[in-house]
């Protein structure tokens, strides 16, 4: 046996052949459903807590909207610029709805709406909006601060790009 043939046999034997392929494939098959259908989210800030609170991990189930509509109560995660910044917000008005806080409560169609994730009180006043077709009103859990800090309001349904898995 040569010393080409010993070198091949030695490092390259068909069990290895076939472990590296089921690697390949594995890396593979990891990477899409990572990236594509359920990737993971840091959470940074405190606009969900107490529901989501700053320094923790969530996956982001992203077929959670393929073959159903955004709901009023839904938890969604918003992609606010490129790949890498992104918002965790509850829906709480849909496509043609009227919106409006009046002394920190939300009032949806004239109708104040029952919030029991909400766990102090805000201040919070601004007039009234309709919701533009194809977009949804969204709002963190946390409305204690002043509402000036808050990011929140509109967002297009393309933007959604998932749910946090739990």
């Amino acid at each position: 046996m040569s010393v080409s043939q010993r070198f091949k046999h030695f490092f390259l034997p068909e069990f290895n052949r076939r472990y590296a392929l089921r690697l390949v494939v594995l890396t593979l098959c990891a990477f899409i459903v990572f990236r594509y259908i359920f990737a993971p989210f840091y959470i940074q800030g405190e606009s969900m807590a107490p529901t989501y609170r700053t320094g923790g991990i969530t996956f982001s189930w992203r077929l959670a909207y393929m073959f159903s509509e955004p709901q009023r109560g839904d938890i969604v995660i918003i992609r606010l610029a490129g790949q890498r910044v992104a918002l965790l917000k509850r829906i709480v008005a849909l496509p043609g709805e009227q919106v409006e806080f009046r002394n920190g409560e939300l009032f949806i169609n004239g109708m104040k709406l029952h919030e029991p994730y909400l766990v102090k009180p805000s201040d919070w006043t601004q007039g009234p909006r309709i919701v533009d077709d194809g977009h949804y009103y969204v709002v963190g859990d946390n409305r204690s601060m002043p509402i000036q800090e808050h990011h929140f309001g509109e967002v297009a349904k393309e933007r959604i790009i998932g749910t946090p898995a739990w």
